[in-house]
């Protein structure tokens, strides 16, 4: 584990390193908790820190591998900017320095993605080794440090679950974790706690022998192609710093979900680390350190000695009593849990859901820039010319007040034109709840398309729209599907702007059955076969600065409403179909 002194030094050169670098490129240090030494966690994330500094390249990233209590200190002082560390010491980060996740590991060999942090605990295979969790009792136990995560506290958690809470000394021995395996072979423990999968690893690479160990409690692993005596926890997060700008950390994110898997491995979107807080809330660690006891079930654990001799005045009835209460509390205390964990990963999705259609809101109302510009433009050029019409009016003397009058109202309905163009986008920006209405997909439609008019008309693109008569309403959110308007006709303008003679875009709207079908043809260059089958997969894009976020969205607004959101490519261009059910049945023909 490094010492103060190392630490300062490394802090120093990095802080030369930046001094010494070009100005037009910014150095990100990336922390990285180095379990298995520097070399092992430089190995293991140098494909990640190469695919950033390849994906931006006017960053340069470097990684900065420390052990645990030098990665903390780091985090503490601002020499690192972003960092790669187990969960528990992320959600200790997260109390403490306020550390926000944007991606989690995830590994490819089949196991459930959700869980792949634990512990093994591994005794020498002699005949009458420890079991189970109760055969620990009163034996040394080898750990890298108190606060390791999957090398203490998961095992910890275990022990106290199953009423058997250590009463032997701890043989703390520091990084790297192979120095159990060294204590255990020098006879300083009876027993040691490994991170899971990590027995296996040493097994492969020749650095223990197979059936040299034994494992303790082991638990049924599921998909995991490891020795387990633990419950599963989410994987190592990729977290920044408050400090670190949040444009920048969303670069990184976008970077990390599009970097290839490497080594079996990738990162995708944070996981929730709930289960791991709950940890934390059941061993009182970090921000929990101070809170009172909740359960009668955490009380028995602080006072045991207390009831049990107790309980040796007891009646066999009253004892068997108070364990089935016991059981009951815990079980009730379960559900309880699971539901506000539910509760709280809906919560949180319907957050990013709005989150995201607002970015999504931002982008079209960028693309759109020149055509909202051009809008205003007409009424404050209106407003120029009547003003300065009254100024010459009043310089001739003794002028009409009819005249006057017909220029101040035209100054006025200019105004409000111009006011309610600005109305009308910050309608559109607004942050808010779902609202759903009775609405006319012909009235909606006329708002989109006049914003477009003008950019379609310098491009030299027709802009055409066949209203069906008598549409039925439809339910729906108007700011939602106006960004599904808007986001499809700035693709059809973008993909028609090549096309010969200035191509043409036909916005129609009929009814199909009960359902109301709005239809954007373009002439445009159309889709290729594979795009065809990627065009709705997030960060899917045939734009050179698109997110490839715009289609996505709008798909999952169609199918909120019950509708639907489907591309048919045609042999000159594209038709997308965008459909939603009727309020009430179409009138028939008289």
């Amino acid at each position: 584990m490094f010492g103060f002194p190392r630490f300062v030094i490394l802090w120093l050169a990095l802080a030369c390193a930046a001094l010494s670098a070009p100005q037009a490129v910014a150095q990100i240090r990336v922390g990285v908790l180095a379990v298995q030494g520097e070399s092992d966690a430089t190995r293991e994330f140098a494909p990640t820190i190469a695919h950033l500094n390849h994906a931006l390249p006017g960053l340069d990233f470097v990684l900065v591998p420390l052990a645990l209590d030098a990665l903390s200190q780091a985090a503490a002082t601002g020499a690192v900017d972003f960092l790669i560390t187990n969960p528990g010491h992320y959600v200790a980060l997260g109390s403490r320095l306020g550390v926000t996740r944007i991606a989690t590991i995830e590994r490819l060999d089949g196991a459930d993605t959700s869980g792949r942090v634990g512990s093994t605990v591994i005794t020498p295979a002699r005949p009458g080794h420890p079991q189970g969790w109760p055969d620990l009792a009163g034996l040394r136990i080898a750990v890298t440090a108190r606060d390791a995560f999957g090398g203490w506290q998961v095992a910890l958690r275990e022990m106290l679950d199953a009423a058997a809470p250590p009463r032997g000394p701890l043989v703390e021995t520091g990084f790297p974790m192979t120095n159990v395996i060294e204590a255990l072979r020098a006879g300083h423990a009876d027993a040691g706690v490994l991170r899971a999968c990590l027995l296996e690893s040493l097994i492969a690479s020749g650095l223990v022998a197979e059936g040299e160990f034994a494992v303790v409690a082991e638990r049924d692993a599921g998909d995991l192609p490891c020795r387990l005596s633990s419950r599963l926890y989410p994987d190592w997060p990729f977290a920044r710093l408050p400090a670190v700008d949040a444009d920048l950390a969303r670069q990184v994110a976008v970077a990390l979900l599009t970097m290839p898997a490497a080594e079996g491995r990738r990162w995708a979107v944070p996981h929730d680390y709930g289960a791991v807080q709950e940890l934390f809330r059941e061993l009182r660690l970090g921000a929990f350190a101070d809170m009172p006891h909740r359960r009668l079930v955490d009380y028995l654990r602080a006072h045991w000695h207390w009831f049990a001799g107790f309980a040796l005045a007891v009646l066999w009835w009253a004892i068997h009593s108070a364990r089935v209460e016991v059981l009951v509390r815990r079980r009730t205390a379960e559900l309880t849990r699971e539901m506000a964990e539910r509760s709280r990963a809906e919560a949180e999705a319907r957050q990013h859901r709005e989150e995201r259609d607002q970015y999504a809101r931002l982008g079209i109302l960028g693309e759109m820039a020149s055509s909202i510009a051009h809008e205003l433009n007409q009424p404050l050029g209106a407003i120029t010319n009547y003003a300065e019409g009254l100024t010459r009016a009043l310089d001739r003397g003794q002028p009409d007040p009819v005249f006057l009058r017909d220029g101040v109202r035209g100054i006025a309905g200019q105004a409000d034109r111009a006011g309610a163009i600005i109305r009308r986008i910050r309608s559109f920006l607004r942050r808010r709840e779902p609202q759903r209405e009775a609405l006319d997909l012909n009235e909606v439609a006329r708002g989109p398309l006049s914003l477009f008019g003008a950019a379609a008309g310098r491009r030299g693109i027709a802009l055409r729209f066949d209203p069906a008569p008598a549409l039925p309403p439809v339910m729906g959110d108007r700011v939602e599907i106006e960004q599904v308007l808007l986001n499809l006709l700035q693709n059809a303008l973008d993909a028609s702007e090549d096309a010969p003679q200035g191509g043409e875009v036909r916005l129609s709207t009929a009814i199909d059955g009960d359902m109301v079908t709005m239809t954007l043809r373009d002439h445009g260059s159309g889709l290729s076969p594979q795009d065809a089958t990627h065009i709705f997969d997030a960060f899917h894009t045939t734009k050179e600065r698109g997110l490839g976020l715009g289609l996505p969205i709008c798909r999952t607004i169609a199918e909120s409403h019950g509708g639907q959101l489907w591309a048919e490519p045609q042999p000159d261009g594209l038709a997308m179909h965008f459909s939603l059910p009727a309020a009430t049945a179409p009138k028939e023909a008289e």
